[in-house]
């Protein structure tokens, strides 16, 4: 019996000292707790921002964005948790160490530091301000250069005078925060053509990994190739086109064969030249091209994209024309209704990088003409030919010079305003064999469109009072007539020398008016 009370007594020992040691572990994990979310949710003096750009004047452009996430959050830690430094940051790093994927040449203020962080993170359990505002520093410095790109005085320096959306960067950090994955889909924030010249910038730095491309060596007895010719530059071409996957398999056979042609066409279509399957000196020179200049290309491009908003294209109705390519797009609901080509200013009258509204349609238009072309053409002509005006259809208006509706007329039939500084529009044109050249730029100015009755049609489809006949006899009727749009269409001018289709075609156009060249020394001197 004595045996029984003892052993009930030690066990009732063990159970009470079991307890209180149990209560006590659960009281230090929670005192770990709280002092885990106390160091999370500690905040700090405003003070502290200032001393940190103080010691850290190469981030200092940045301070006033800093400023206003510290002030929205009470000045509370955001790029720590209770494990420590948060999951975004993590992926912040890595997006900072490869910027060149993104196609910029930069160095990182400070990059010893962010590796010192990125090499310690287990040990980065505590909350640090100096991390903390290296961390928004250095993401106000990722978005501005990613999202933004070059600040809107330099871009227009480069004539691009589109307006540029600015973009919330702070509030668009707490979405990362709350969702990291976003980073990766940065669809939202730019233009979505940049994504497709970044998969086109990475295949070419892939070729130029492996060696770019030999160059192409001609016979200088022989002046082009046709179908049917026979020649070692033949396999050098074949061998060229390979490489750019504009021919699948590579035979190095030396004969112009039918396949080569296709991927000689495939290559002038995607280089903006005329359909013609002779392999001439000027087109050899052209694929001599180094793989280095394309990757710049890309790059000068895609920071243009940056430029552009991604709001853009989720317009109802766009209307598009890229200068280099010497094409108009029309779309509707994101989908392209209608293509044309188009003839735009000549070097001494280049036409302007803007955007604005469509208003009005111009049925058998007036032309009047401008001050500089009455001076510099209209004047000198009179004076050596007093039947001048008579001759091409014009007359005095008002102390002005204006030519009367009708086919003679230098705007055609039609006419598209979108009332703008600049005094450019769209029209028709009686000179109908110049959409025919390979390089188009031959106006003062304005843009000539090549179908210029079936973008009319296209834009007044939904009203039955404009028929195509109806439309026909307002162009033809030789009499001046306007039409008020009933919804006003977004119109934009722009300017890329490199283009990726969809299907992940690029497509190079020639820098007509030497723009790239200024852009990239603002790229990769700055």
């Amino acid at each position: 019996m004595k045996n029984a009370i003892f052993s009930t007594s030690i066990l009732f020992l063990l159970m009470i000292s079991l307890f209180f040691s149990c209560k006590k572990k659960e009281e230090n994990q929670l005192a770990k707790n709280e002092t885990i979310t106390a160091q999370h949710h500690s905040d700090f003096d405003s003070i502290a921002v200032n001393h940190f750009f103080e010691n850290y004047p190469l981030l200092k452009e940045y301070q006033g964005d800093v400023k206003k996430l510290y002030q929205k959050h009470d000045y509370e830690y955001v790029w720590f948790d209770k494990n420590g430094i948060n999951e975004f940051a993590n992926l912040l790093y890595d997006k900072i160490n490869n910027l060149d994927e993104e196609g910029l040449q930069i160095k990182v203020p400070y990059k010893e530091k962010l590796e010192e962080i990125r090499s310690n993170l287990e040990k980065n359990q505590k909350t640090d301000l100096e991390t903390e505002l290296l961390n928004s520093a250095w993401y106000m410095f990722y978005a501005k250069n990613v999202y933004h790109g070059l600040d809107s005085e330099k871009s227009a320096k480069t004539e691009w005078y589109i307006p540029r959306k600015k973009m919330p960067y702070v509030s668009y950090l707490d979405s990362l925060l709350t969702n990291p994955s976003l980073i990766n889909k940065e669809e939202k924030n730019l233009f979505g053509q940049y994504f497709l010249l970044k998969k086109a910038l990475q295949k070419y730095r892939e070729i130029e990994k492996k060696g770019g491309w030999n160059s192409i060596s001609m016979d200088t007895a022989v002046t082009a190739f046709k179908m049917g010719d026979s020649s070692a530059t033949i396999a050098q071409i074949r061998t060229r086109l390979y490489t750019t996957g504009d021919i699948k398999s590579n035979s190095q056979s030396p004969i112009y064969d039918k396949e080569l042609s296709k991927a000689v066409l495939n290559y002038k279509s995607r280089r903006g030249m005329l359909s013609s399957s002779i392999i001439s000196k000027s087109l050899i020179q052209d694929l001599n091209i180094p793989v280095s200049e394309w990757i710049k290309t890309i790059i000068v491009n895609m920071e243009r994209c940056r430029w552009v908003s991604s709001d853009i294209p989720k317009s109802k109705e766009l209307i598009a024309i890229n200068i280099p390519s010497f094409q108009l797009s029309y779309f509707k609901n994101q989908e392209v209704v209608l293509r044309s080509k188009v003839v735009v200013g000549k070097t001494m009258n280049k036409t302007v990088i803007f955007s604005a509204p469509m208003k009005y349609i111009v049925f058998s238009p007036y032309w009047n003409v401008p001050n500089s072309i009455l001076k510099n053409e209209i004047l000198p002509g009179i004076a050596q030919n007093k039947n001048y005006l008579a001759e091409h259809d014009m007359e005095w208006n008002d102390n002005k010079v204006r030519q009367r509706p009708g086919p003679k007329n230098s705007l055609g039939l039609i006419k598209f305003l979108f009332p703008n500084s600049n005094d450019i529009y769209l029209h028709d044109t009686p000179s109908k064999s110049l959409f025919e050249r390979e390089t188009r730029a031959f106006s003062h100015g304005c843009i000539r469109v090549a179908k210029p009755k079936e973008l009319a049609i296209e834009i007044l489809k939904d009203d039955p009072k404009w028929t195509p006949e109806k439309i026909e006899e307002a162009m033809n009727s030789g009499k001046e007539s306007w039409y008020t749009l009933k919804n006003k269409i977004p119109v934009y001018i722009g300017y890329f020398t490199a283009w990726v289709d969809n299907d992940g075609t690029i497509h190079f156009y020639n820098d007509i008016y030497k723009r790239d060249e200024l852009l990239a020394n603002l790229l990769f001197n700055s």
